[in-house]
């Protein structure tokens, strides 16, 4: 199974645009989003793939953020973490803001892999026995190239993927 992991978007539609195209041709059905999507407009963008997203401190809609993603499809999710089982593989993601909360989730031991975001910094490290997955960011201040990724659950073969800006 693949996953598309994405983050920190802050409403850089022309950018999301671009990643969700490249999710398409990954062949990626569904999406982890580590918060700071910051409107319902731009979760209503995400049509087409399962989403799992994890409110980020841009995420102030955060109710109208989780609406707009169950009438797209009533399975989505919205929460400060998130936590599941797919293909036989624990997966666990937070944004990264609240202090402490990610590496619980690392320390827990529980998970394969562990999404966050918050720093608009890829990462790809071992916590062992946890993978610690940041995409990146799609939007947002900070300088840098932005970048979205695709993980193989089963190979662990994860590709970053920049976005032309």
């Amino acid at each position: 199974m693949k996953l598309g992991v994405l983050s920190d978007t802050h409403n850089n539609m022309a950018n999301l645009e671009q990643a969700l195209e490249i999710l398409h041709r990954e062949g990626v059905d569904v999406l982890i989003h580590c918060g700071d999507l910051t409107t319902p407009e731009t979760a209503r963008r995400l049509q087409g793939f399962r989403v799992h997203h994890v409110i980020g401190n841009g995420d102030y809609a955060s109710g109208e953020i989780l609406h707009a993603l169950q009438s797209l499809d009533p399975h989505n999710t919205s929460s400060l973490t998130f936590s599941t089982e797919l293909d036989g593989i624990r997966i666990a993601a937070a944004h990264g803001h609240i202090p402490g909360q990610v590496e619980a989730l690392v320390r827990s031991g529980e998970y394969a892999y562990v999404f966050r975001g918050h720093s608009h910094r890829r990462r790809d490290e071992r916590d062992w026995p946890t993978r610690v997955i940041n995409p990146g960011a799609l939007g947002g201040l900070r300088a840098g190239p932005r970048s979205c990724a695709v993980l193989d659950l089963h190979t662990g073969a994860l590709d970053f993927f920049e976005i032309d800006q």
